[in-house]
């Protein structure tokens, strides 16, 4: 639908200056290759299972839960240029060809069928997939940055639509959102994802604190260190916020408690690597000082 009849950046006297990739088509193109990796490595050790498993999680999961709908904003919004639309369409119909050539082996027919179809709009040649070169990992293709902006984006926009279905309150209803805590990197991610953001978690506006203690009783979600405050008045149901935020300060109870276990364990402690262990200690202290902020939102929202 948004690409047949558009130009997908394959004519071939297109210089790369006019091609655009959004973080979301970067992310994408990382998540593929290392998909390919995975399955690569899976059909030479004949674990045709685990190949097919991580296939299905990347079409599932990735591409279709998530780059689709990232790719909405730059396809139907009007402030992408025409070079950034370009390179969205290019990104999904080169990813799309891809994968059917990933999946081939495990579900010919259907592949070919559309293959097809895909295949011109994505520039490749051949008159069958069945003769097409199977597609190959390139390390130089890992995007670390652009996975760990895509990944925040996802936490945002989980965080807003968690409080937002355990409030009862409309998934399609605008919320403006309070941010406290924010470092650079997260007021860098805040202003340029935030065509993401308004589309996906349909947020009315971001306003960044200074100082917490100045922002109404909230709802509370947690993306690592920041808080994204959600105001309640008019949309606050006490009780199910309270019976939420138990449920969140159980869960992080039990992963404190699960963390602990492990490195009060001398077994663990002094045969696993080293950035093992401090993984897990950073991890520990992660999650006690999330659960510190979150009993303290459950004490006002108690005295409410």
């Amino acid at each position: 639908m948004n690409t047949e009849d558009q130009d997908c950046g394959q004519a071939p006297d297109q210089s790369s200056s006019e091609l655009e990739l959004s973080a979301a088509d970067r992310w994408i193109r990382a998540r593929l290759n290392a998909t390919t990796a995975t399955v690569t490595e899976a059909i030479e050790g004949y674990r045709f299972d685990l190949a097919a498993q991580a296939i299905y999680d990347f079409t599932w999961n990735e591409f279709c839960d998530w780059y689709l709908e990232l790719s909405k904003p730059v396809l139907t919004g009007t402030s992408a240029s025409d070079a950034a639309k370009r390179g969205t369409r290019r990104t999904l119909v080169e990813t799309l060809e891809a994968l059917l050539r990933l999946a081939h082996p495990i579900m010919p027919f259907i592949t070919e069928e559309i293959w097809q179809k895909v295949a011109p709009l994505a520039g490749a040649q051949g008159e069958t997939i069945m003769l097409a070169p199977y597609p190959v990992a390139d390390a130089g293709a890992d995007d670390p940055e652009a996975v760990a902006e895509i990944e925040w984006v996802q936490q945002v926009i989980l965080g807003v639509r968690r409080i937002k279905g355990e409030m009862n309150i409309a998934p399609g209803k605008p919320l403006p959102v309070l941010v406290a805590n924010a470092s650079e990197q997260d007021k860098t991610w805040l202003a340029v994802a935030r065509p993401y953001l308004d589309f996906l978690a349909r947020i009315e506006s971001v306003t960044l604190l200074d100082d917490e203690s100045s922002a109404p009783e909230s709802a509370i979600a947690l993306v690592g260190n920041m808080k994204l405050l959600i105001p309640m008045a008019g949309l606050i149901d006490k009780d199910a916020e309270l019976k939420r935020l138990d449920k969140e300060i159980g869960r992080l109870t039990d992963e404190i408690a699960r963390i602990g276990q492990k490195l009060a364990n001398p077994s663990f402690v002094d045969k696993a690597p080293a950035a093992v262990v401090d993984k897990e200690r950073a991890r520990l202290v992660e999650q006690s000082t999330a659960i510190g902020n979150l009993q303290a939102q459950r004490e006002k929202i108690a005295a409410l």
